[in-house]
């Protein structure tokens, strides 16, 4: 059975700013100000980035007071590592079973 991996969220997470956000969230909580002092990136382009990370369902938020935190959201995450632990198995298999296409 062929299984792909998830290309959108691929491509959220492939940024580097992105990926540094999810490290950052893998870890602990933090609030946008935290985020901007550990990325050194403006508001804006953390908003932007944040945004994304939301609709593709990496993050969540948790609003508190005036601020709001953001959350990994570890099942996202794991879903992914499961799809490329798969595509590693095939792969394996591939290997071991020497399978390959033969030219016209």
């Amino acid at each position: 059975m062929m299984m792909s991996v998830d290309t959108d969220l691929m491509r959220v997470l492939a940024d580097p700013v992105r990926l540094r956000i999810v490290t950052l969230l893998a870890r602990e909580t933090l609030c946008s100000t935290h985020l901007i002092e550990e990325t050194g990136v403006r508001q804006t382009n953390l908003s932007n980035h944040l945004k994304l990370l939301r609709e593709a369902g990496v993050v969540e938020t948790e609003p508190c007071g005036r601020f709001t935190y953001y959350r990994l959201r570890h099942d996202v995450i794991a879903s992914l590592a499961g799809q490329f632990a798969a595509l590693a198995e095939t792969a394996r298999a591939t290997a071991e079973n020497n399978i390959k296409r033969s030219c016209p």
